[in-house]
């Protein structure tokens, strides 16, 4: 302690832990005292020679202010300790201060009931006994006792959690008492006459269940937690009534309803282990608690579904960073593979995309596994690509759309394939959603936004990933919307939508043995454009390619609706000559595709009209 000649108060710690003797029960709950100088002040005076040799100088005391303190603390009753002494209070410990608190109630101990009771003498507890200490757990902690949660980790959402789990027990005790005893209802029948039978209906427990847990979804992440295994506690352990009266409601019956009930709370639980900020010791609490629930072998299928990886878990974390590309760590000659439920998947997908964590996210895809639901998490690989847009690396995207085997780009729908065609052409793409299945992307309600550090790809990329989409996936192939948008981007000039003037008839000639040699192309996915075909006239050589392709579609299978298709040539009617004059229409295949045309000249107005049985370009603005 040192003072200065300003000092308005001086305050003195006591710690007694330091070598304390088994009887001082002193200990972490330690006083502190503030002690207050006089108003007046001592005069100085001559101090002796044998003064001056000492090492300590007192110039004034006062009695210290008594804080709140556990009895056994008390600076002014003396305190006697002993393991357990219950019977009766020890020589002097009944005696209390204002600022006494009872070590059990955590409460002034003047407030304590069980203060000087025979048998429970709180007024004897201290914390150096462990029967003492055990039983404050259990006064303070209640039923969160069975969480194996300290003193130090409850708070008051916590205490109120505790509250409510055991109003919840006790509603729950009465409406299961219920169910047990069952409710008549006498059957009338042509052979027998009031036949007497018991309906054991579930609902009320259910419902009760189903309430208690939509309050505990209003509480903070942990009370939330503690609630939700308190109610599975409960009524995870309900039996049905063999023999008894069926109702057709399928929470009615004991075991579908707790079915029911196990999996909303699962779900929950699952959902605050990947999203909320626990401490490990916290998760650990509560997935040991959750182990030693007694589950019927109809739910056995439960068993570890809170054996969740913490986002800290060493093989976990070097996936992410791509340290590990196989999702297997080998330590010795044990094998650790990252594998987890499908519903752990998604979770984890969902928060890593709204952390725009995109190439971790690509990374922890290609490589978790999962024992049920291949088809969902083959659904989920497909956005992988999406997802590499969404990271500005459009590179990757086209490589993860269209591999060797298994290509995403072979599952596209019509609308599908046009919101990557966009993607790639705007540089834009909906990063306002949550993706988990590829359908999500064609949200009518989707934010489209610059994606940051992507530029839109170059036509001829364009046109070589579009091409590629067609030969591995019918569907986009056959759609006349998805030709119309290829056709819009080859038949202009960038956003001005200036024609494109006529090549040569050399090159025209030429470009027929050319756009042939790489549609007609034998390797699956393998769009090769020569460079010399690009050489002279670049835009008019893409556009033949597309043309080209689009012979090769009419002449398959008709193309309906096929007048869009048609007025995307609108300025560059030279292709489409080149393209009536290459196409090898057989007499009833021209006769057909001409009816199509007259067909939806009917119904609408184009840059084309019919005459005696010929398709003639009108004059087009």
């Amino acid at each position: 302690m040192g003072t200065t000649a300003n000092d308005i108060e001086v305050i003195i710690l006591s710690d007694d832990e330091d070598e304390a003797p088994e009887n001082d029960v002193a200990c972490d709950e330690s006083s502190v005292y503030i002690v207050e100088p006089e108003d007046s002040r001592e005069t100085d005076t001559a101090l002796t020679p044998s003064t001056l040799e000492e090492d300590l100088v007192v110039t004034f005391s006062r009695r210290a202010e008594v804080l709140p303190h556990a009895r056994y603390d008390c600076p002014i009753h003396p305190f006697t300790a002993e393991d357990r002494a219950t019977d009766a209070p020890l020589a002097g410990n009944q005696l209390i201060c204002d600022q006494c608190f009872c070590y059990i109630c955590d409460k002034l101990a003047s407030s304590c009931v069980l203060w000087c009771q025979g048998g429970i003498c709180h007024c004897n507890s201290h914390k150096r006994s462990t029967y003492w200490s055990n039983l404050r757990d259990s006064t303070v902690l209640g039923d969160l006792q069975a969480f194996n949660l300290t003193v130090s980790e409850v708070d008051e959402h916590l205490r109120r959690a505790e509250k409510m789990l055991l109003i919840f027990k006790k509603e729950a005790f009465v409406q299961f008492s219920i169910f047990l005893r069952g409710q008549s209802l006498m059957e009338y029948g042509p052979n027998a006459q009031h036949q007497k039978r018991l309906i054991h209906d579930y609902t009320p427990v259910y419902e009760l269940v189903s309430s208690f847990l939509y309050e505990a979804d209003k509480q903070n992440d942990r009370a939330a937690a503690i609630l939700r295994l308190g109610a599975a506690e409960v009524f995870i352990r309900h039996v049905s009534c063999p023999g008894s009266l069926m109702l057709p409601s399928p929470v009615a019956d004991v075991n579908k309803a707790k079915a029911c009930l196990l999996h909303r709370v699962i779900s929950s639980l699952q959902r605050q282990l990947v999203m909320a900020d626990f401490t490990p010791e916290f998760r650990q609490k509560i997935q040991d608690f959750y182990r030693r629930f007694p589950l019927p072998i109809e739910l056995k299928n439960f068993r570890n579904s809170l054996c969740v990886r913490p986002w800290t878990d060493i093989l976990l974390v070097s996936v992410l960073k791509g340290q590990n590309i196989s999702g297997v760590r080998k330590e010795g000659k044990k094998k650790d593979v990252l594998a987890e439920d499908m519903s752990v998947i998604f979770l984890r997908s969902e928060l890593l995309q709204r952390q725009k964590r995109y190439r971790e996210l690509c990374r922890y895809l290609r490589v978790v596994q999962s024992a049920e639901a291949a088809f969902s998490l083959q659904q989920l690989r497909d956005l992988i690509p999406f997802f590499m847009c969404l990271a500005g690396d459009f590179s990757s995207a086209l490589i993860g759309f269209l591999p060797a085997v298994n290509a995403p780009a072979s599952r596209f729908t019509p609308q599908l394939f046009l919101i990557y065609f966009y993607i790639f052409k705007s540089a834009t793409a909906p990063q306002s959603i949550i993706a988990s299945h590829p359908f999500h992307l064609c949200r009518s309600d989707a934010v489209w936004e610059p994606i940051k550090g992507a530029v839109p790809l170059k036509r001829e990329l364009l046109v070589k990933f579009a091409l590629k989409v067609h030969r591995c996936c019918p569907a986009v192939y056959a759609d006349s919307q998805c030709w119309t948008s290829l056709l819009t981007v080859v038949n202009s000039l960038g956003a001005s939508g200036v024609a494109l003037p006529a090549p040569s008839p050399k090159f025209l000639l030429e470009a027929k043995d050319s756009v042939n040699a790489i549609l007609l192309e034998q390797i699956q996915l393998h769009i090769q454009i020569p460079r010399p075909f690009l050489e002279e006239y670049p835009d008019q050589a893409l556009l033949l390619l597309v043309t080209g392709a689009l012979g090769f579609r009419i002449v398959e299978f008709p193309l309906r609706p096929v007048l869009p298709v048609l007025s995307t040539f609108q300025g560059n009617l030279w292709a489409l000559q080149w393209l009536w004059g290459d196409l090898p229409f057989g007499a009833e295949h021209l006769g057909s595709f001409l009816q199509d045309i007259r067909q939806e000249l009917k119904i609408t107005k184009g840059p084309f009209t019919s005459q005696d049985g010929m398709l003639v370009v009108t004059s087009m603005t």
